[in-house]
């Protein structure tokens, strides 16, 4: 999946774009996915993450380490 976030999982979103008129068309709403790697102290290696921007603010408040946790309890890998 290209626009799914590995540690809050947000993936796109759908719904409908309403004009003047009312008229309806599909649309979507992606989330703002970046690519980051980090240094993982504990595993001597870096892990290249595809993140959203909140899961990165996420990462520094709450390190690195705790977010491959958590990462890989929700059963992806790493």
């Amino acid at each position: 999946m290209s626009a799914h976030c590995q540690l809050t999982g947000a993936k796109p979103i759908f719904g409908n774009h309403v004009s003047h008129s009312h008229r309806r068309t599909r649309r979507q709403w992606n989330p703002n996915i970046q690519h980051r790697r980090y240094w993982v102290p504990g595993e001597g290696r870096f892990v290249r993450l595809t993140l959203s921007a909140r899961a990165i603010k996420t990462i520094d408040r709450i390190g690195i380490e705790k977010a491959i946790a958590q990462i890989r309890a929700r059963g992806e890998k790493v």
